[in-house]
């Protein structure tokens, strides 16, 4: 049964693909986790509540990439072990400093908007635009949220380029 109407064979790099993706957001999810619990200091209200906010978005996309691997009629890895030998993404500490923790999260959000790029292309392959139409509101959701944050580490004195 192909439903899809492509083939279900090359949506196996897609897949593949998405299983990474799927171990970066699981990675990124316990360490937003990890912030929002162990944020001190001037920020905490500020980056305690915005850190439960991406967390509650990442748990929301770990299910959607899931489901969509099934979709494709593969099946997601779904054992921390494999996680952690996949994921582009890396642990950290959990005693941070506010800025390094925005640091290390922009750090992430490039590792996953470099996968995301590689389902995009995966999945250009074989046409699957299902696949391409989830991943793209994704990379523009998470473009915002870098922004967001590195707005927040600037200094006042930073400045823009005009156009």
């Amino acid at each position: 049964m192909n439903y899809l109407n492509f083939d279900l064979d090359k949506a196996k790099k897609t897949s593949k693909e998405l299983n990474v993706l799927l171990a970066d957001y699981h990675l990124y999810y316990q360490k937003l986790r990890n912030y929002h619990w162990n944020i001190v200091g001037r920020s905490f209200f500020d980056l305690h509540e915005k850190f439960e906010e991406m967390y509650d978005d990442a748990v929301l996309k770990i299910d959607e990439i899931a489901e969509r691997i099934l979709t494709l009629r593969y099946q997601p890895t779904s054992n921390y072990s494999d996680y952690l030998k996949i994921s582009n993404i890396k642990e950290t500490k959990s005693e941070l400093s506010d800025v390094e923790m925005v640091n290390h999260l922009l750090e992430d959000h490039g590792h996953i908007l470099s996968q995301m790029s590689k389902v995009v292309e995966a999945a250009g392959e074989c046409e699957d635009e299902g696949t391409i139409d989830l991943i793209g509101a994704y990379i523009r959701e998470l473009e915002t949220t870098s922004w967001m944050l590195d707005a927040w580490r600037m200094n006042t004195e930073d400045t823009r380029k005009a156009i």
